[in-house]
């Protein structure tokens, strides 16, 4: 998996915190180095100074606030224009969503991996991704109940 996405460009979207950590940890693993990914991410002190070395741009995190979510969705589509990547990679939350629609709308291939917070049952974003993703990943087996086509690992 790691050769073929290193000849794609990567957008990596994810809320700040363990979900972040927790899709950095998985390109560590596979060998995906920060200069191959483009992250998107909400502006916190915890990640401006996790990706101060990265190629990254900060996007408002909408929460539960409609008028967050069409401000997300508008500067979402400015940065996919922009960044124009071939696959998109996200472990969620919620920040994520507007940026997946987007990124299928023009054919972007789309990785989504169900956060290992999750053991028995799904995130609202998971949920919501797995109709959308090209590859969709589960950290723990009782979640094959909720996702039949997903894959039982990591990126790995």
């Amino acid at each position: 998996m790691s050769k073929s996405l290193q000849n794609h460009k990567i957008l990596a979207i994810s809320s700040g915190g363990g979900h972040l950590t927790e899709m950095m940890h998985s390109f560590n693993d596979i060998g995906i180095y920060k200069d191959n990914i483009i992250f998107v991410v909400p502006k916190t002190q915890y990640t401006k100074e996790t990706l101060k070395d990265t190629k990254h741009y900060f996007i408002i995190d909408p929460h539960i606030s409609k008028i967050k979510y069409l401000i997300n969705a508008m500067w979402a589509l400015f940065l996919y224009i922009k960044i124009r990547p071939t696959v998109l990679i996200s472990t969620g939350a919620g920040i994520a969503i507007p940026m997946i629609l987007i990124a299928k709308k023009f054919g972007c291939k789309i990785i989504f991996i169900e956060t290992g917070a999750r053991v028995t049952t799904p995130s609202k974003t998971g949920t919501f991704a797995y109709k959308y993703s090209d590859l969709f990943i589960v950290q723990y087996e009782p979640l094959l109940k909720f996702f039949p086509s997903a894959k039982l690992g990591t990126l790995l």
